[in-house]
């Protein structure tokens, strides 16, 4: 049924909320500014490290209209850094990633990360997870001119593997990657214990919801 499957990173296959959080908290340490807990920053994540910042900035998932922008770039670089220094302290894979990825690779599915996260951090996350081995094509927020939910980073991985959008399946946890799907006419999989800004993924209507990536195996035909 399919041929390739693009997987968004975090919130899909890895927990990295407490180290980002950690992380913004370190940044707004740096400006003498409140912290704000593991909770409220799991409502922020999802659309790359700028987008992460602004909210921490904003103290809400609605970015304020007059951050000044040199506190921006300082704040931006200060959070860079002090995440680039811990990316996999705290994280943990999701339950049962390793198990499916094996089971899908072993198939001879082509598979893909397709994440908003800089490369800088994605490739060192991919491997203190353990999980770098599974992936031929990896592209990050900044691999390609547009992101997510823009389709480009999934019909350049259709043109890696010379398919047609019929082949490929799209894996992620938030509407940016439901959206992205349905603009490359990807099927999609929606999984429910990511971040979503506290929207249910299934406000996205994607072809499949589950809330176990194990689930995938039935969706593509490798178990009943």
């Amino acid at each position: 049924m399919f041929k390739l499957i693009c997987f968004d990173l975090d919130g899909t296959l890895v927990d990295s909320v407490p180290d980002l959080a950690a992380a913004v908290n370190c940044m707004l340490s740096d400006f003498d500014r409140a912290h704000f807990s593991e909770d409220e920053v799991r409502g922020w994540v999802g659309n790359g490290a700028q987008v992460l910042v602004q909210r921490a900035l904003s103290g809400s998932v609605n970015i304020a209209d007059d951050i000044d922008p040199a506190l921006f770039n300082d704040a931006l670089a200060s959070f860079l850094k002090h995440y680039s220094a811990n990316v996999y302290t705290h994280s943990v894979l999701y339950p049962n990633v390793k198990e499916t990825l094996t089971a899908l690779r072993d198939a001879g599915f082509k598979l893909a990360i397709v994440t908003n996260k800089p490369m800088v951090q994605t490739t060192p996350v991919l491997e203190l997870a353990g999980i770098s081995e599974f992936f031929e094509v990896v592209l990050g927020g900044d691999s390609l001119a547009e992101k997510k939910p823009n389709p480009l980073p999934l019909l350049h991985c259709l043109n890696h593997y010379q398919l047609k959008a019929e082949d490929a399946l799209m894996v992620g946890d938030s509407k940016n990657d439901i959206i992205a799907a349905q603009a490359a006419n990807f099927t999609s999989f929606g999984l429910t214990y990511g971040y979503n800004y506290g929207i249910p993924i299934s406000d996205s209507n994607p072809d499949f919801v589950a809330d176990d990536i194990s689930e995938l195996l039935s969706a593509v035909k490798l178990k009943s």
